[in-house]
């Protein structure tokens, strides 16, 4: 069983992805980064799902610090491609600072579990 952090702003996402994952996996959520930090910091955390537009921080600096502090997690970045200027697609940016993969919002429980398989895979 893995344990996958959830990050975003979002509490309907917490909860589905909460709620779509938590038979297979420990799953950990936070709707800011300063809490991110602290469930990281604080638990062994094998993936982090990471939305990239919330307000306090964004998930590119989110995934920057992360693969700093903790350089083995694996990231999945997700995003509805909102942001404060307007619509921008942050998503090709997270996979050059480090995110495995991404997801568009809005996406299935399909889409994300093959999502996290394929993450996961990478490491055989």
């Amino acid at each position: 069983m893995s344990n996958i952090l959830v990050v975003d702003d979002d509490t309907s996402i917490l909860v589905f992805i909460e709620q779509a994952l938590s038979d297979s996996h420990q799953v950990f959520t936070a709707e800011t980064v300063a809490s991110a930090e602290e469930i990281s910091n604080t638990n062994s955390i094998d993936l982090l799902i990471a939305d990239l537009v919330m307000p306090e921080k964004n998930g590119i600096d989110m995934i920057m610090e992360f693969r700093k502090t903790h350089p083995d997690i694996k990231i999945l970045a997700i995003s509805g491609g909102g942001g404060i200027t307007g619509r921008f697609d942050y998503l090709p940016i997270a996979k050059l600072v480090g995110a495995e993969d991404t997801l568009k919002k809005p996406f299935s429980i399909s889409e994300l579990r093959t999502s996290i398989n394929t993450i996961f895979e990478g490491d055989k």
